[in-house]
């Protein structure tokens, strides 16, 4: 190679050094008892701040575009009280910390890193926030990204008096990534927004993994909830795209709809898992939250009795007065229901999904009926006993998962007692010689012999 290719090649790597870091930037030192919010306002544009191992004192507010970033073991604390780390200034970074220390006053919204709406683009990545009310909170801040942090949140207290692990309000495009929030209210809270992605986060103790309100336009993509009250709560939102999630022994839903309409939800998985009973007796989602939410209170009939355990969830979806939804090719297991439908919800479109080993595969009570195919191709039912004689990969007959009888007990469950009784072995068998009997309810005209392949979670697993 000639000296000229040499020097176009050095010119083309100081070019974009240029690029990935101004010449003018400068990586500045901070020891433990040093002023970091003095070093912090008299740092240029681009600069990075470097807090050395060693535990520093906060807080600290970010108000032009600089980086403050922790070498491994910096810990930055918080007084108590109000925010630990405020960012104000578009894309500032705030990275490489353990954050501790913020107040209690859930008003004031005290957070590990408060991102403010002055602070679009404004990125927190790969920090360890712990202990704070609130974790990461994207306050209006457009284009945020809030990834690759470890949050733990407060554990002692009442579920619902803590505040979330990130909590997005009105951050159009937001997007919250590969994140793991343990303990606290909920994993992911976001109202008022809109074009927002949360993918690749892990979630585990919490009241809900993610919380949806008022939000549309968005994607919740191969996140991975593990023994929460809720999975995936989305309520009063619309036109999501909601795939390759899994819940994995949440205790009430798998996923919960309430007003979330015309969205797609395709490849989630959903894995009920026997809990200790204990598990089953404190906090959640039930009592004053149900009714905050709109959501009628829960049915005892449909949790199994026992002193030493159940499966959770109880169900794998609930969908409550929402519409035009499409499921396709999701995998419900081991459910007390694989699916509630109720409050008027209408065509939702239910393709290609496999309900395995649910105590009951569909609760829906009216005379309506709903076929469950569409273009030739239904769902897998674990329990339908059908033949396909013609080997094409259809049930000869159609599958119904409710009869007569299932709306009794659900109408009245202390018709339980009869449940092995002469007359409703006849009556089942009535309806089964002649099915003009049968009430209406969900109706699968093209069942699936086989259950098609289960989505597979993405890189990272469980938390």
């Amino acid at each position: 190679m000639g000296r000229r290719a040499l020097v176009r090649m050095g010119l083309a790597a100081a070019i974009a050094a240029s690029f990935a870091l101004p010449a003018w930037a400068e990586r500045i030192a901070v020891s433990t008892g040093d002023a970091i919010q003095e070093i912090v306002d008299l740092a240029s544009e681009s600069d990075v701040v470097v807090l050395e191992r060693g535990e520093h004192r906060g807080p600290i507010r970010i108000t032009s575009r600089v980086t403050v970033e922790g070498e491994p073991g910096a810990i930055l604390v918080g007084p108590g009280k109000g925010s630990v780390v405020t960012v104000s200034a578009p894309g500032a970074v705030v990275r490489g910390l353990i954050i501790r220390g913020s107040g209690r006053d859930s008003e004031k919204m005290d957070a590990g890193v408060f991102v403010e709406k002055t602070a679009a683009g404004a990125i927190v990545e790969g920090n360890r926030i712990e202990g704070n009310l609130y974790g990461i909170y994207l306050h209006g801040a457009e284009n945020s990204v809030a990834r690759g942090n470890e949050i733990v949140g407060i554990r002692e207290g009442r579920v619902n008096e803590a505040g979330n692990g990130i909590s997005v309000w009105n951050a159009t495009g937001a997007k919250v990534l590969d994140n793991s929030v343990r303990f606290g209210r909920d994993g992911i809270f976001v109202i008022t927004s809109k074009r927002n992605v949360f993918s690749g986060n892990r979630f585990r103790d919490l009241r809900f993994a993610i919380h949806y309100m008022y939000t549309n336009d968005s994607e919740i993509t191969d996140n991975v909830s593990v023994d929460n009250a809720v999975g995936f709560a989305l309520m009063f939102s619309s036109r999501l795209k909601i795939t390759g999630n899994v819940s994995d022994g949440d205790r009430d839903h798998g996923f919960l709809f309430n007003y979330a309409n015309g969205s797609q939800i395709t490849g989630n998985t959903v894995l009920g898992r026997l809990q200790p009973a204990e598990r089953w007796n404190t906090g959640g989602t039930r009592g004053k939250d149900d009714k905050e939410h709109g959501l009628p209170a829960p049915d005892s009939s449909e949790v199994a009795q026992g002193p030493d355990a159940r499966p959770g969830p109880t169900k794998c979806v609930f969908i409550y007065n929402a519409n035009q939804n499409r499921f396709r090719d999701n995998w419900f297991e081991g459910c007390e229901i694989g699916i509630h439908f109720t409050a008027g919800s209408e065509r939702n479109e239910m393709v290609g999904n496999a309900f395995i080993r649910n105590r009951n595969q569909v609760k829906y009570v009216s005379t309506r009926y709903l076929d469950w195919s569409k273009d030739g191709r239904g769902n897998y039912w674990s329990d339908n006993p059908a033949f396909d004689l013609n080997g094409d990969g259809l049930g000869d007959g159609a599958y119904r998962p409710n009869d007569l009888v299932d709306r009794v007990l659900w109408t009245a469950p202390q018709a339980k007692v009869l449940m092995n009784s002469p007359a409703v072995q006849v009556i089942r068998w009535a309806q089964a010689q002649f099915p003009a009997l049968l009430p209406g309810g969900v109706v699968d005209s093209r069942p699936l012999m086989a259950p098609p392949r289960r989505p597979q979670p993405a890189a990272g697993g469980r938390p």
